[in-house]
């Protein structure tokens, strides 16, 4: 079953002195369940395109069609409830909320979403122990390391079930160490959830986890593999 339908996706930035094409006709289906990287060199249009699956960002022109929503047909405050109920967003930088516990910022979520407190206190236990930080929900950012701030991240991402996680270089700040073991931590969600990630990655760790690779180059996807 298809969770997002790509076609013909076009996005051209028009600079003072000079237009860039970013992506230039993408074609491109993601299935449930898929755990995906979208890899290329910089400025092959990776992260332009996450950003519009993700709604952060207009094509110029193209579809992008997902659980058959088009997002060309929303509006700004469509688009914002759009991101909150169906996307989990992972950044390198973690974007985590310097005030909050790893607990608040996990719960945040779905508070806004408007989700009861009895079950917002289960799903956060819950999925920051599955992150292996169930001893830590009360500490705030600047009381955790990289990779602890990432799996925080995470939780946050995965922890209203949303229908996918758009992760862009989200192994970009880790040590060795801590991106194995947030690999290791998103591939079981993946397959305990059944949660679809899409990764914009450098990293060659997160290439070898990936079982689908998409290569982009110019704006184009030049390879897609599938393995097993």
């Amino acid at each position: 079953m298809s969770v997002i339908e790509i076609k013909n996706l076009v996005k051209i930035y028009n600079g003072s002195a000079v237009q860039v094409t970013a992506v230039n006709g993408v074609d491109l289906t993601i299935e449930k369940g898929e755990f995906t990287a979208i890899v290329g060199p910089s400025g092959s249009g990776k992260t332009t395109l996450l950003n519009m699956i993700g709604g952060l960002d207009s094509p110029t022109s193209g579809t992008i069609v997902v659980d058959k929503t088009d997002l060309s047909t929303l509006n700004k405050r469509q688009l914002v409830d759009y991101r909150l109920n169906n996307i989990g967003f992972v950044f390198q930088a973690y974007n985590l909320i310097p005030v909050l516990t790893a607990k608040e910022n996990v719960s945040f979520i779905m508070e806004m979403q408007g989700a009861k407190k009895d079950a917002i206190t289960q799903r956060t236990k819950e999925i920051l122990e599955s992150v292996g930080l169930g001893d830590r929900l009360n500490s705030r950012p600047n009381q955790l390391s990289g990779g602890q701030q990432q799996r925080v991240a995470v939780a946050r991402a995965l922890a209203s079930k949303p229908k996918f996680v758009i992760a862009d270089e989200p192994t970009a700040n880790l040590d060795s160490k801590s991106t194995e073991n947030l690999l290791d931590i998103m591939e079981e969600l993946n397959k305990k959830e059944n949660t679809t990630f899409i990764f914009s990655t450098h990293d060659q760790r997160v290439v070898n986890k990936a079982r689908r690779v998409i290569v982009l180059e110019d704006g184009k996807i030049v390879k897609d593999e599938r393995r097993g």
